[in-house]
């Protein structure tokens, strides 16, 4: 269950379909030159839309789905038990394609959800879907102008596709003096939607008009009737541009709470672990010319309630203490931007003088992303945060201030943007976040898309798993993946101590049964004698977009960790340990590292440079693959490497362009039908030769074979689109192999 409040209005456009592209390489390794025009990534499952997008806690609700590559869709999960879904079924018992019935148990609490569907490659990825409380309808078609307004009861959700190039239009009736909420879910239900409403009245004349939160708050001035419209920032519209209208009365002293929302990745690093649900001090306004005063340590909730509204707190402190200063507000999903300056008093009487001696401002990513914002030549997930996180060494004893605002708030006024200020002793500790690798291009990696851990047979896939270090915690990080589906392996490449990336291998064998499970990534490390266990999340991007120099990435926290395994298709080249998943060796010795290979596709080019991931070994030499071969080897120098006793996971990753044929096997069913249809032809023919002389049975036969020749040639189509659906394709995708552990010993006594 996901629920942040949402209000987190970026002009961000996503967008879907395949990514064609030039010369490509390894994100942090070598490249070489592969032809134009590759697909990037193997065909994967992707569920896009729900429609309706929620419903009523202890309703049912009909929905149908779209998305990429869901043949063979079949169970439609979610990420909670008190959700059914059950396919729909025509007059004839049969199931209608992407349609289901979804059952809300009466005790499912109000919140977002997530949905997936198990497909041929198995389990899809994520897609929203809301449980509310209150009454829920679905747009009439061609609500775009006044006189096609569709009503909307008070307290009701509409559930609704915005119209392209029009507002949609809806009308309701209150009271002088009643308080109405219009809350439009969009970018936090995973749509493309950047929404604008508008409160008219019933003549169509704008009353109030909401470009950036997705939420009006309006006091009826009089009796009457009035209209909402909805559209696009930029009038775009179309499936991807869906959004969940709630219309609310809400009482007049009651603060606004929104739909709830996805989380942003940023979020992964709150709150800090044993942190109590309820702050134990209240920010007390007005508190920016008088301070207010608090000791230390300290735990206060705040607000930035007030245009250019700055917070001050007061405490004593002593020379040398030295306190950790932490504020969320954005990773509550707002869009707030905190900045914290620490002052001390100096001077006595009326020589008192306030000077700064500490600035806290951005929480920094643990590793490199898009460096501006459209296109990116690093991942699109951010883990690094506008919130704060610093440590503060006092100087002198006496009086200090800390103030806090928010450098976006300059000119609104919202109580709802609400902050968490902690001022605490060191107490290190670490988060984990992860997300599929990528590739990056030469000129900026410029693909954004959701990679679901739908594992086919002989695959390796990896995630990068990032830290947010807190406290001044450097320890090393221990990671796995547990609760794995049977057939599926996973191996951690831990993270160094004071470092902030490692890596998740993880590996269905050839064999692996179709099948899926909820897996838990955890990560532990020690601090000092106790040992930390930490769940890590793993982040998504809520649409595929295949170039962001036009569009913007949106990624969002995922729900939990799936993975499966669709049991069909197979990996393209499998690299394995060709002596086992565990090596010995000792201090200071030459390690020769065997792999062997299973090659069921075609590839371009003859050989695929494979680099090192694993600490301490990031600089050995490449695995150079033979793409038509079946073994390689590397050759690892302990001594130069210096590596001390230990074991040591380490896997090799590159990529490699593969001829990939889509579902082959769809032509030999699609010919045996054709072949079943020909010898019904044949043997239509074969009795209307020995009922030559009945006119009644030659009509009857007539009939048959009329029938039967329009199967034919449905056959016959059949048998082309599988064909052409089949026909080797290029697409340059990650290559990783299974991992290894390096076992290393203390070097025999001479």
């Amino acid at each position: 269950m996901i629920h942040r409040p949402s209000g987190f209005p970026l002009a961000r456009h996503l967008a879907r379909c395949c990514l064609w592209l030039g010369c490509v390489s390894l994100g942090c390794g070598g490249s070489h030159g592969v032809a134009v025009a590759q697909s990037v990534g193997l065909p994967t499952p992707r569920l896009l839309t729900t429609f309706p997008m929620g419903g009523t806690q202890g309703a049912a609700v009909d929905i149908t789905i779209t998305g990429e590559h869901l043949d063979g869709a079949e169970e439609l999960v979610f990420s909670s038990p008190q959700l059914v879904a059950k396919r729909r079924l025509d007059p004839n018992g049969q199931p209608l394609a992407n349609q289901y019935t979804v059952t809300i148990a009466a005790e499912c609490e109000p919140g977002l959800y997530e949905a997936q569907v198990m497909t041929r490659l198995g389990l899809s990825s994520s897609r929203v879907f809301a449980v509310g409380r209150l009454p829920e309808v679905a747009q009439v078609a061609g609500n775009t102008s006044i006189a096609s307004a569709q009503e909307l009861k008070i307290n009701s959700v509409c559930n609704a596709v915005v119209t392209s190039r029009a507002a949609d239009h809806y009308w309701f009736e209150a009271q002088k003096g009643q308080r109405i909420v219009v809350d439009c879910a969009s970018r936090g239900i995973d749509s493309k939607l950047e929404a604008t409403l508008v409160i008219a009245d019933e003549t169509g004349r704008d009353l109030l008009v909401e470009r950036r939160t997705g939420v009006i708050d309006f006091t009826i001035p009089e009796t009457a009737k009035y209209i909402i419209k909805v559209h696009e920032l930029t009038y775009q519209g179309g499936p991807a541009f869906y959004y969940r209208l709630t219309l609310r009365e809400l009482l007049a002293d009651l603060p606004v709470q929104r739909h709830p929302s996805t989380a942003l990745v940023s979020s992964f690093s709150w709150p800090p672990a044993g942190l109590a649900p309820q702050a134990a001090v209240i920010e007390v306004e007005p508190n920016d010319d008088r301070a207010q005063p608090i000791t230390l340590p300290a735990d206060i909730s705040g607000s930035f309630a007030r245009a250019a509204d700055t917070d001050v707190f007061e405490f004593e402190a002593k020379k040398g203490e030295e306190w950790w200063i932490e504020v969320a507000s954005e990773r509550l999903g707002l869009p707030t931007d905190p900045a914290v300056i620490v002052q001390q008093l100096a001077g006595t009487g009326d020589s008192e003088t306030w000077t700064d001696v500490a600035e806290f401002q951005d929480i920094a990513s643990p590793v490199k992303v898009s460096s501006n914002g459209y296109a990116y030549d690093g991942p699109p997930y951010n883990a690094g945060s506008a919130d704060v996180l610093g440590k503060l060494v006092i100087q002198q004893d006496g009086r200090h201030r800390i103030s806090v605002t928010d450098l976006f708030g300059g000119t609104r006024n919202d109580p709802s943007n609400v902050y968490r200020l902690i001022v605490r002793r060191a107490e290190p500790d670490f988060a984990v976040v992860a997300w599929p690798l990528h590739m990056e291009l030469r000129n900026g990696d410029r693909a954004a898309l959701s990679k679901p851990l739908s594992l086919r047979g002989g695959t390796t896939v990896a995630l990068e798993v990032v830290t947010f270090r807190r406290d001044g915690f450097e320890g090393e990080i221990e990671l796995a993946l547990e609760g794995l589906p049977d057939g599926v392996t996973s191996q951690g490449i831990r993270i160094p101590a004071g470092k902030t990336r490692g890596l998740m291998v993880v590996t269905a064998a050839e064999g692996a049964p179709r099948g899926f499970a909820m897996a838990s990534l955890v990560a532990r490390a020690k601090r000092g004698e106790e040992t930390l266990t930490r769940m890590g999340r793993l982040a998504t991007v809520a649409w595929p977009i295949p170039d962001s120099w036009g569009e913007i990435p949106y990624p969002r926290l995922a729900a939990q960790v799936p993975v499966s395994v669709g049991g069909v298709d197979l990996a393209p080249l499998t690299i394995t340990p060709a002596t086992g998943r565990v090596i010995e060796a000792r201090v200071g010795e030459k390690v020769t590292v065997s792999f062997r290979q299973v090659r069921r596709s075609d590839f371009s080019g003859a050989t695929a440079p494979l680099r090192c991931v694993g600490a301490g070994f990031e600089s050995t030499p490449a695995l150079e693959v033979p793409l038509a071969g079946e073994s390689s080897q590397v050759v690892i120098d302990l001594a130069a490497l210096k590596t001390t006793p230990g074991h040591y996971p380490l896997a090799y990753l590159g990529y490699a362009v593969a001829k990939y044929r889509h579902q082959p096997e769809t032509i030999e069913a699609a010919k045996l039908l054709q072949q079943k249809v020909e010898q019904e032809i044949a043997a239509l023919a074969e009795e209307a030769k020995q009922k030559a002389g009945d006119a009644a049975a030659l009509d009857a036969i007539a009939n048959r074979q009329k029938a039967a020749m329009a199967a034919l040639t449905a056959a016959m189509n059949q048998v082309k689109q599988a064909t052409d659906r089949a026909q080797p394709q290029d697409i340059v995708d990650l290559l990783v192999t299974e991992p290894v552990i390096l076992r290393v010993q203390p070097a025999e006594a001479k």
